[in-house]
Parts: C-alpha cells; structure tokens; sequence
C-alpha cells in the first residue's frame, strides 16, 4: 500500500499532482511574465492609437476643406437677452472726443519693499465722451420770432459730457509687476474688481481731460451752425443762437 506521500508525488487521483511526472512538482505559474506581455501590449494600443491621430490630423492639414474630427469648437450657451427698459431721448450729439492714456496704478506697503509686497499696473486706456445739448430744457420762452417771419433768436442749454466709454478692444494691460507675497495671493484667489477699478480710474481721468479741452466749445459751434443752416432752409434770414452760462454737469 502506498502513503500519502508518494500519491501526492505521483499524481494519484484526487491529489493536486494530477497530469505531473510522478516525483516532481508541479511548476509555478509567471505572473510577471504576464503582466508584462499585458503592459507591452497596452503600450501597443497606445502607440496605435497615437499614431492614426497624427496621420488624420496630417491628413486634414493637406486637405483643409476636410472636417478636423479633434478640432475644439465653441458653444454658446448664452441665455436670451432680456429688455428691461426703453428710454426717449432728446439730446444733441454736438461732438464727440476720443481720447488714449496709460494709466498708472500702484499699490505698496509701508516699511516693505515693493518685490515683497506690492503691486504696479500700466493699463493702456482708448475711451471717447459725447458733448450733448439737452433739449428737453428748452422751455416756450427759449425761442423768439419776429413778426416778419424772418427772424429767429434761440436759447439752449449750455452742452454738457455724456457718459464716458472705454472701448474694450483698444485697451489692455501693458504690463504687471507684482511682489512675492501678491503672486502667491493670486494664484489662491483673484480680485474680480481690480480690472474694474482700472476702467473706473481710466474714465476719471478721460472726463477731466475732456473737461479741459475745447470739446465743449466745439459742441457749441456745431449746434449753432447746425440750427442756422436749419431755420435759414425755412426761410429765416437771421438766426441767432445762444447758451446759458451755466453748464449742467453729469
């Protein structure tokens, strides 16, 4: 009678060592072997896979009436605009200023030096602003003709600047020095309002020049040739225009 042993050895039935040389142990199973002909394999596709992208990206360089499959495309999700008012103007556009300037904004700390802490900004500014004679102002008293029918003498409200508008597409910022401790901050978080305060500072400075220029008298000139060539076509030999001194301010 054989022992247990020499089944197990032997491959007797019912032993692990079933289908194996008697004497010998069954050989271990490679599990290295397969995951690396798994990895070599995996790596196949890729490379596969890599190279069809580039030959269709190829492909349709060569033949540009030929859809991109991976080009990127923009999709606008924008909602529909909502009116929320309209408003009845009557004012004059007499003349209109445009204007450019740097705009030089600076932030530090005290008793730190500016590469530690602080922040400069050149934001180059294109914005223009309207010269507008409101004739909503005109009251019944404000125009006179004479009995003849020949003359004509008008008093309008002095022009006032209108709302200040920075275009978008002609202004930028220049350039943008910033300490240590400022990069570190906005790289965590960023200022929504900072790019706002530069506008706001850019129209500022827009409106007093334009307060200082000769925009105003400009618009007072174009107003008066505009109403005399007007009232001159209807048969008025003499047309005079005039404005109050007191200009109205926005």
């Amino acid at each position: 009678m054989r022992s247990t042993t020499d089944r197990w050895r032997t491959g007797g039935s019912g032993g692990p060592g079933r289908d194996t040389e008697p004497g010998r142990w069954p050989p271990p199973r490679r599990f290295g072997s397969r995951l690396a002909g798994l990895a070599i394999g995996a790596g196949a596709v890729v490379v596969v896979v890599v190279l069809l992208v580039a030959g269709l990206l190829r492909f349709t360089a060569w033949h540009p009436t030929l859809t991109n499959p991976f080009g990127t495309r923009t999709i606008n999700r924008t909602q529909p605009v909502l009116l929320v008012s309209l408003q009845n103007l009557s004012v004059y556009k007499a003349a209109t200023g445009n204007f450019q300037l740097i705009v030089n904004s600076e932030k530090d700390a005290r008793f730190i030096p500016s590469f530690i802490k602080g922040e400069r900004t050149l934001f180059v500014a294109a914005g223009s602003v309207d010269a507008e004679v409101d004739f909503s102002r005109i009251d019944k008293d404000a125009i006179k003709v004479s009995d003849n029918g020949k003359t004509a003498e008008i008093t309008l409200p002095a022009p006032a600047l209108g709302k200040v508008r920075i275009d978008p597409n002609a202004s930028y910022i220049a350039s943008q020095e910033r300490g240590i401790i400022d990069r570190l901050g906005s790289v965590v978080s960023q200022d929504p309002n900072r790019e706002r305060q530069l506008y706001q500072l850019a129209e500022q400075q827009i409106r007093d020049a334009a307060q200082r220029s000769d925009l105003l008298a400009r618009a007072e000139q174009n107003t008066r040739a505009t109403l005399q060539g007007m009232l001159r076509s209807l048969g008025y030999t003499k047309v005079t225009v005039d404005f109050t001194r007191s200009r109205p301010t926005n």
